[in-house]
């Protein structure tokens, strides 16, 4: 484990840091606020590539194991969402009702309740996990508004999984299929699974849109 690792970097971590590095960041990316600029997306989908037959290969020596990594992964991102749900729960209303608090404030607070009151609980918590910032957000914000721990639990773990089988398995997939530099289709990857988990949100403000339209 290489100790001056940039933990900015979705290549640097998965070969300085290896396993524990990646399962570290997705944990911290979820979970604590230092984890707004962590590569979510991006490290799964290097992990991905790193675990399958030829990642080694193309990413200069690094790989890691697939079974380690698919099971480690959404155990990660449970444990992290978990850990900022019983944040928001416990210290919340103290911390984030603060008029000039950094990342909460009470508007933000309100329009988590409403977002969540509006698209229900399983949809939201499944969205935020494939948009950035929102799925390191959303937690403590749900924690904060005191959603039901075991219905936040359950959800949590559905999206936890979906998202990170569905990035990782991308990697390992494309990993058994290309040679060479994976910089091409690393940002193309990324950016096509940002505007897939946006394409429902974009449904839903135009039928909002729509809605509000023939009423006026």
């Amino acid at each position: 484990m290489n100790i001056g690792a940039n933990i900015f970097d979705a290549h640097s971590i998965v070969g300085d840091l290896g396993l524990v590095g990646v399962l570290a960041i997705i944990f911290a990316e979820t979970g604590l606020l230092i984890g707004l600029a962590f590569p979510g997306d991006s490290l799964l989908f290097v992990a991905g590539i790193a675990a399958s037959a030829s990642g080694a290969a193309i990413l200069g020596g690094a790989s890691l194991n697939p079974l380690a990594l698919f099971i480690g992964a959404p155990l990660a991102a449970i444990i992290g969402s978990q850990t900022g749900y019983l944040f928001g729960a416990k210290f919340g209303r103290k911390l984030f009702d603060r008029p000039d608090g950094k990342f909460f404030t009470r508007e933000r607070v309100a329009q988590t309740e409403r977002w969540l009151s509006k698209y229900g609980m399983g949809k939201a918590l499944l969205l935020a996990r494939f948009i950035p910032f929102v799925r390191t957000l959303v937690n403590p914000m749900v924690g904060i508004v005191g959603y039901p721990a075991r219905k936040f639990f359950i959800w949590n773990a559905i999206g936890a999984i979906i998202w990170t089988e569905l990035v990782l398995g991308a990697g390992y997939i494309l990993g058994q299929k290309i040679s060479g530099s994976i910089d091409k289709y690393l940002l193309p990857m990324v950016a096509l699974i940002v505007i897939a988990s946006l394409v429902p949100v974009a449904i839903e403000v135009l039928r909002e849109w729509r809605t509000k339209k023939d009423l006026s």
